[in-house]
């Protein structure tokens, strides 16, 4: 059995408190369908509630942290020690409709990182429905509960399975990704979109998916993620290849045998 740091069991803890509630308020969602007035406005006190539960949890453990929420934003807190960074409920759009995949998506960044800069250090990427725990400590490797993460080893993009996120009213631009899409669908054995960024990254540790692309995210969606797929020996950098894509948000994430190849293939639709 691996061992968490204490830091990693207090996130696990604060997400396994939100989720309860959540996984109630999902199966809600399903009778609310029904109803002319909809559940998004419950859907989104779903949410509220669930950041409020982790805010809560997390602050018990860690009280002069900071922490960045999705609903929240920025919570003060001293800025010499590391921040929460939190998406208590990533895929809230397969949330309103009752579909069953999203995640609680937890993240720790050191702002004096190993080259003064901040850097993500821990994160964990919770499913409610499925009780699968994703996690990752810097230097530790990615785990999936307790068994050992890799990314997959498909070395051909003929036999790859690529996940990315559809630009949607007022998110992202349409045209780049519509370039991208053209340039990679035509090399790989599949392209899905299932809803939550979060998942995503924590299924291409886990060797489900080949590879990932999307931009225009925020770093609740990708922080916990990220981490993942690098301590599964995969990499995520921008379009371009280099290691800036929380600056230019753009996320390209893949094995090792992959990534050069899926960013070729980027990098020459969008010139």
């Amino acid at each position: 059995m691996v061992a968490h740091s204490g830091l990693l069991t207090v996130m696990d803890r604060a997400a396994r408190k939100a989720a309860p509630r959540l996984r109630r308020d999902f199966n809600e969602v399903q009778h609310l369908q029904v109803s002319r007035k909809g559940p998004a406005d419950f859907v989104s006190m779903a949410d509220k509630r669930a950041e409020q539960t982790l805010i809560e949890e997390l602050r018990k453990a860690r009280p002069d942290w900071r922490i960045l929420a999705e609903e929240g934003g920025e919570l003060p807190g001293d800025p010499d020690k590391p921040r929460f960074i939190v998406d208590p409920l990533d895929g809230t759009t397969n949330f309103l409709h009752g579909i069953p995949h999203f995640s609680i998506a937890i993240a720790v960044e050191d702002p004096n990182g190993s080259q003064g800069k901040p850097e993500i250090t821990h994160g964990l990427v919770y499913q409610p429905l499925t009780d699968e725990s994703f996690w990752a400590e810097k230097g530790r490797g990615a785990w999936l509960q307790d068994q050992r993460l890799r990314v997959s080893s498909r070395r051909d993009l003929s036999e790859a399975l690529i996940a990315t996120g559809i630009p949607f009213m007022g998110h992202g631009n349409f045209a780049e990704w519509s370039r991208i899409f053209g340039a990679v669908a035509p090399e790989v054995a599949g392209i899905r979109r299932l809803g939550s960024a979060a998942l995503d990254l924590a299924w291409v540790a886990a060797g489900r998916f080949d590879g990932y692309w999307e931009s225009d995210l925020k770093p609740w969606d990708v922080a916990a993620g990220m981490l993942l797929v690098k301590e599964a020996g995969g990499f995520v950098t921008d379009y371009r290849g280099q290691d800036m894509a929380m600056q230019r948000n753009q996320f390209l994430a893949a094995n090792d045998g992959l990534h050069s190849k899926l960013h070729k293939l980027v990098a020459n639709a969008l010139r």
